[in-house]
């Protein structure tokens, strides 16, 4: 073996070293909605089983979470300058309100974070914010099922329940409803209630039944969350509508299983929670970690269908916290 040889090998396995030396292993924050919501403890729950393929490979991710949604974009925004400042390598983020969080997102993203979107959000904006994928439902596309759902089953008149007005991914739902409501024939519209009312039973129960009350024409009511739907159902109930009126909702929980089963409530629009933390950290984490990537894109986790047909299989997911 030559001198120039030896010294050539060695210089090759010095860069190599150097370059093993600057390669870290992902760290990733994920923001989140609060983990007393029926909805976003499913989300939790995929973050937590990610974490552990992320830690075997020597990385960590942390829950950064929402106090409130009272101010519900820039709240995000600087959970994302919080994640930034704390050095990580990756940042999965649901896309709320583009006009509060896009500029966040986007200094991540000069600054060299990977991002994926997930939950809310679209292809299109990850495409210009820079971030590498999008992890969830269409919310347009959802609702238009919902909508036409409705429609298919007999309703004419649907009111979809607004009670985070202006977040992009909750005006889409309702847009789809209604779009996809008429297309099958029937009407809808919208109606937004102030975000404090998201959470407060007794304000959502009481502005169902006023509307019921002033508008006898309407006859299927959908909310924009589980939680919400406990409370338009006790609405509807009040207003002596319970065989006139049939209940959906997006997302669901426990109560709106029991609903589905026993026939008061007509279905629910899952999007599969779970699933989208699941994948949007493991994705993450494997681009990080390993360069690879992901030709779907986007990552569509729903709309899927809950009702009479499936209630079933979806209860036996609940059981076992994923669904």
């Amino acid at each position: 073996m030559t001198r120039l040889t030896t010294m050539t090998r060695a210089l090759a396995t010095t860069a190599i070293c150097l370059a093993a030396s600057i390669v870290q292993a992902a760290d990733i924050a994920v923001v989140g909605g609060k983990t007393d919501d029926a909805f976003w403890t499913k989300i939790k729950k995929g973050v937590d089983d990610s974490r552990l393929v992320v830690e075997a490979n020597g990385g960590k991710v942390s829950y950064l979470q929402l106090q409130t949604y009272d101010n519900l974009g820039p709240d995000a925004a600087g959970l994302v300058r919080t994640a930034i400042s704390q050095g990580v390598s990756g940042i999965v983020i649901p896309n709320w309100v583009p006009e509060a969080e896009d500029e966040a997102i986007k200094a991540a993203v000069d600054g060299g974070i990977k991002v994926i979107l997930m939950n809310a959000g679209s292809l299109e904006k990850a495409k210009e914010l820079g971030a590498i994928n999008y992890v969830g439902s269409d919310e347009y596309i959802a609702g238009a099922a919902g909508g036409y759902y409705f429609g298919k089953n007999g309703q004419k008149n649907v009111l979809c329940v607004n009670t985070l007005p202006g977040s992009a991914n909750q005006e889409a739902r309702c847009k789809g409803v209604i779009d996809g409501v008429t297309k099958a024939g029937g009407a809808g519209k919208q109606l937004p209630l102030p975000a404090t009312s998201f959470g407060d039973p007794t304000a959502i129960a009481e502005a169902v039944k006023a509307t019921l009350s002033q508008d006898g024409t309407i006859d299927g009511v959908i909310t924009i969350a589980a939680g919400d739907a406990d409370a338009a159902a006790s609405g509807i109930q009040q207003a002596g509508k319970v065989e006139v009126v049939k209940l959906g909702s997006f997302d669901f929980n426990e109560a709106s299983l029991d609903r589905i089963k026993n026939g008061s409530q007509l279905f629910a629009i899952d999007q599969q929670p779970y699933l989208q933390s699941l994948l949007a950290v493991s994705l993450l984490a494997s681009h990080i970690d390993f360069g690879t990537d992901l030709p779907v894109r986007p990552v569509l986790t729903g709309p899927g269908i809950v009702d009479a047909s499936n209630i079933e299989s979806t209860l036996a997911g609940v059981s076992k916290g994923a669904r």
